[in-house]
C-alpha cells in the first residue's frame, strides 16, 4: 500500500543577519513551532521537517541543493519571518528541482494592540518580507503555490495538504517505469503520444514488452499459488456456485488466477508502477486479463487499456495523491449517454478493468462472454459506484505540449437495475451540465479514457500541473463554453 508518511517536505525560513542574534533566536524558535504544527496537522499527510534559518546566499544555496538530492524529500515550504533580501535567493532558486510552496503567514495571528512596538515590528515582517521573496520567484518565472493565512488556520492547512499530495504524485513519477504489453490499439490517435518527450518532461519511462514474456510467467505459475489465490477470491467477493471448484465456469476463475500471479510477478520483478495492454495483442493468453487488472489497480498500480500509457501513468499518480483519503481512484471511460432532457447522464465503465476501489459494497466476481478480443470468457468484478462529487481527468499530447484536462462531475446513485451489463459501472452528471461539459471536453481534445477520482479536487490537479509544467484546463460548475474556447485560443498563443 502507498504510505505518504514516507515522504517529507522541508520547512525553510528566510531572514538575514541585520537584526542580531536575539531576533534570529526568536525566528528559529517560531519556525520550529510552526514546522511542528504543520507536521502534526491532520490535513497534511506527509512529514514536515524543520530546517535551520537561512540568512545568506550560501546557506540558501546549500539548503536547496541538499533538498534536491535528499531521498524522499518531495518539496520545500519557504517562509520569510523577517525581511530576507531576495537577491540572496537567486542561486538557490536557480538550482531548485523540487516543488516549491510559499507560505505567506506570520507567527502571531493577532496584532498585540497594547504592547506592539518596533522590536515586534522588526521581528514580524512577513507582510513585506514575503513580498520581496515573491517578487524574485515571479521574476524568475518559477512555478510555485502560494498559500496565505495563519499557519494554524484549517483552510491554509488544507491548501498545504493538497499541495503535498500533488508533490507526492509528482515525486512518484520520477524514475517510474510503466510496461506496455504490445503496442497502441491500431489506428487510435488520442491514446498514443511522444514517449521520449514524456520521459523528458515527466520523469517516467514507458517501454514495450512482448506478450510472450508475460505468457511464459503465467504458464509457470504453481498449482499451490493458484489455489491460494482462488481461496482469497472466494473469501473476498460474492461468487456464484458455477464459479466454485467443480462448477461449469470454474476454469475461467482458475485461468484468471494464473494471469494475476504471472502479471504481478512481472510487475514486481521489473519494478513497474503501472502498465497497459491491448486486446489486439494477447497471443498465447486464454482470456483477457480483467480480474487481474482490477486487483492490481486496487493495490495501487496504474493501468489503462489499449496501450494508453498516459492514462496509466495518470491513474498511478491519482492513486498516490489520494492515498489515505476516503474514496477511490480508477481507470475509467465515458461509455454511453442517457440523453433524457430532465436527467441527462453519462454511463462510465470499461470492458473489464475498472477497479473495486470505487465499489459501493461488496463486488461480485463473475464470468461472462466478451464480444471483443476473440478470447475465452473472462472473469471480472461487477459492481456499482456510489454517488457524490468526483472528477475525470485526461492527459493528451497536443503536439507541442501535453495538456491536462479535467471535468468535475456529480456521480449519482444507480437508478435502475442493469442485469445484462456485467461490468463495473458509474453514472455521473458532467458539470456544469451535460451539453456544456461534453462540448468543452471535446473542444479541449480530451480522451475517451480518463482517470476517475472520488477524493481528489481541481486544487490537487492544479498543483500537480504546476509542478509538471502542464497546460491545465478545468470544466466545472462555472464554465461558460465561449470563455472556455477563448482560454484554449489564448493557451495556443502562449505555448507557441
Amino acid at each position: 500500500m502507498i504510505d505518504l508518511k514516507t515522504f517529507e517536505v522541508w520547512f525553510i525560513t528566510g531572514s538575514q543577519h541585520l537584526y542580531g542574534e536575539e531576533t534570529l533566536n526568536l525566528v528559529a524558535e517560531h519556525s520550529k513551532e510552526i514546522a511542528a504544527g504543520l507536521n502534526s496537522a491532520q490535513e497534511i499527510p506527509v512529514r514536515v521537517v524543520f530546517k535551520p534559518t537561512v540568512k545568506t546566499t550560501e546557506e540558501i544555496y546549500d539548503t536547496l541543493l541538499a533538498a534536491n538530492s535528499a531521498e524522499n524529500v518531495i518539496g520545500v515550504i519557504t517562509w520569510m519571518h523577517t525581511f530576507s533580501p531576495a537577491k540572496m535567493w537567486i542561486r538557490g532558486l536557480n538550482i531548485l528541482k523540487k516543488p516549491l510552496l510559499h507560505l505567506h503567514t506570520q507567527y502571531n495571528r493577532d496584532i498585540p494592540w497594547s504592547s506592539i512596538d518596533m522590536d515586534f515590528m522588526n521581528l514580524n515582517q512577513s507582510a513585506h518580507g514575503d513580498r520581496e521573496f515573491g517578487f524574485m520567484v515571479s521574476r524568475m518565472r518559477k512555478n510555485r503555490k502560494v498559500v496565505v493565512g495563519h499557519w494554524q488556520d484549517s483552510e491554509a492547512l488544507a491548501e498545504i495538504g493538497a499541495w503535498t499530495r500533488a508533490a507526492a504524485g509528482w515525486y512518484d513519477w520520477q524514475g517510474a517505469k510503466f510496461a506496455r504489453f504490445g503496442d497502441n490499439m491500431r489506428y487510435v490517435a488520442v491514446t498514443d503520444g511522444d514517449k521520449v518527450e514524456a520521459e523528458l518532461k515527466f520523469g517516467f519511462a514507458v517501454n514495450t514488452y512482448g506478450i510472450g514474456d508475460l505468457v511464459a510467467l503465467i504458464n509457470n505459475v504453481s498449482e499451490e499459488d493458484i489455489q491460494n489465490l482462488i481461496n482469497e477470491y472466494e473469501a473476498t467477493y460474492t461468487m456464484d456456485a458455477a464459479l466454485l471448484k467443480g462448477g461449469e465456469k470454474h476454469a475461467s476463475v482458475y485461468e484468471a488466477a494464473k494471469i494475476e500471479i504471472g502479471l504481478r510477478k512481472f510487475l514486481v520483478d521489473g519494478g513497474f508502477k503501472g502498465f497497459s495492454d491491448t486486446f489486439e495483442d494477447l497471443h498465447g493468453m486464454i482470456q483477457l486479463p480483467g480480474l487481474a487488472v482490477q486487483r492490481l489497480l486496487a493495490d495501487g498500480y496504474g493501468f489503462a487499456g489499449e496501450g494508453d500509457w498516459k492514462t496509466a501513468a495518470l491513474v498511478r499518480a491519482f492513486k498516490v495523491m489520494g492515498a489515505g483519503l476516503q474514496g477511490g481512484n480508477a481507470f475509467m471511460e465515458d461509455y454511453t449517454y442517457h440523453f433524457d432532457p430532465n436527467n441527462a447522464l453519462v454511463l462510465g465503465s470499461h470492458m473489464l478493468e475498472v477497479d473495486a476501489s470505487l465499489a459501493n459494497g461488496k463486488a461480485s466476481l463473475e464470468v461472462h462472454p466478451l464480444g471483443i478480443g476473440g478470447k475465452a470468457d473472462p472473469a471480472r468484478l461487477v459492481f456499482n459506484v456510489s454517488g457524490g462529487a468526483a472528477l475525470n481527468a485526461s492527459i493528451v499530447d497536443m503536439g507541442n505540449r501535453f495538456r491536462l484536462l479535467i471535468n468535475e462531475v456529480e456521480a449519482v446513485e444507480p437508478q435502475n437495475d442493469l442485469p445484462n451489463l456485467p461490468v463495473a459501472r458509474v453514472l455521473w452528471k458532467p458539470l456544469p451540465d451535460m451539453k456544456t461539459g461534453c462540448a468543452a471536453w471535446i473542444y479541449g481534445g480530451g480522451a475517451h479514457h480518463t482517470a476517475y477520482s472520488q477524493n481528489l479536487t481541481a486544487e490537487h490537479l492544479q498543483d500537480f500541473a504546476d509542478m509538471a509544467d502542464l497546460e491545465f484546463l478545468v470544466i466545472g460548475k462555472d464554465t461558460k463554453l465561449a470563455q472556455f474556447r477563448n482560454e484554449i485560443r489564448w493557451n495556443d498563443i502562449a505555448y507557441k
